[in-house]
């Protein structure tokens, strides 16, 4: 009998050992698997234009990459490229004319561009009058609120008139008085024929009888590589698994909106946008899907970063071209 209980406690003993190692392994994975890298990103904009991004959080295609996103709402190139090189936050996602003007300033520890999201201009042309038949030729005599003077915005619609014929600087008026976030309000409180705006600020002058779509800018200007993620030079080469992951997860995005129904995506990225309907954000997706907006990777070549530049020096906001293999990370 003795000897029986020394063998059930013995038995004992080998069962909650096997369970406590059971529980502390799974307690680890876990641990592990919360064992993310916060990294701070300032966006230059809120808007369904950035989908993909948007996407990559909502999917936990940055959770694969044990990266946490910490996303910063930063109107302005200008002000998401001071945050990045005062180090408040670690990338930054603008126009990548910033970085070129960053550069060229003369900054030592420069922004660096490593991963594209989007090929062309995210804005709509919106006018204040219905036109049946709508061609730049129309826009002649005109005034359009265009964005800031210098902003990849603003040169990209210059780039599309000069490309179609028109003269930006004789033909009509461009106002680049107005700040970008403001370019609605301006519009539907001022006297300007047109404005160029993203979405969704394009869908609600619409939606509030204000104005008209009456067409895309980027498929008059073509593709231009458009926005971009960067980061510090340092940065970059402190923290290469960071910088390659955050690549992967943004290339998952794009992959993803490429090939989903533009309802699902609107089901995927309504957290960012409750303010819309299904309908009118499912809508919009499929607008931006139908005219090719997206980026297919996130890779930046040469011949993108000198086009990019050929447009910035058409604008006359470009006197020294930058070169193309210090201001873009190609990974690993």
């Amino acid at each position: 009998m003795k000897n029986k209980i020394i063998i059930l406690i013995c038995l004992l003993i080998i069962l909650a050992s096997t369970l406590f190692i059971f529980i502390s392994k799974k307690f680890n994975d876990k641990k592990e698997e919360n064992n993310l890298t916060k990294v701070k990103v300032a966006e230059v904009a809120h808007t369904i234009f950035y989908a993909p991004a948007y996407v990559a959080i909502s999917k936990g295609y940055f959770e694969d990459e044990k990266i946490e996103i910490d996303l910063t709402l930063t109107a302005g190139a200008d002000k998401v490229t001071a945050a990045v090189l005062s180090g408040d936050v670690d990338i930054g996602f603008c126009g990548s004319e910033a970085t070129i003007y960053v550069y060229n300033s003369g900054e030592k520890d420069y922004l660096v561009n490593f991963a594209r999201l989007t090929k062309r201009d995210g804005a709509f042309l919106v006018s204040r009058k219905k036109y049946d038949n709508f061609t730049l030729e129309d826009l002649k005599g005109k005034t359009v609120i265009g964005g800031r003077q210098g902003g990849m915005p603003e040169m990209t619609f210059e780039w599309a008139l000069k490309q179609n014929g028109i003269d930006p600087k004789k033909d009509l008026n461009i106002d680049t008085s107005v700040a970008f976030p403001a370019m609605e309000g301006a519009f539907i409180g001022g006297d300007a024929d047109f404005v160029t705006l993203f979405e969704p600020n394009a869908t609600n002058v619409e939606k509030e009888g204000l104005g008209y779509v009456v067409g895309y800018v980027g498929n008059w200007g073509g593709e231009v590589p458009y926005t971009a993620y960067n980061a510090k030079k340092s940065y970059i080469k402190e923290n290469p698994k960071i910088i390659d992951g955050f690549t992967k997860a943004i290339n998952k995005g794009l992959e993803y909106v490429k090939n989903t129904d533009s309802s699902v995506i609107a089901k995927d990225i309504y957290e960012f946008f409750p303010e819309l309907s299904l309908n009118d954000l499912t809508a919009i997706i499929e607008r931006y899907k139908t005219n090719d907006a997206w980026a297919d990777s996130t890779k930046i070549t040469k011949e993108d970063f000198n086009h990019l530049q050929e447009i910035m020096t058409s604008a006359k906001e470009l006197d020294k071209k930058a070169p193309y293999d210090k201001l873009v990370y190609q990974g690993k």
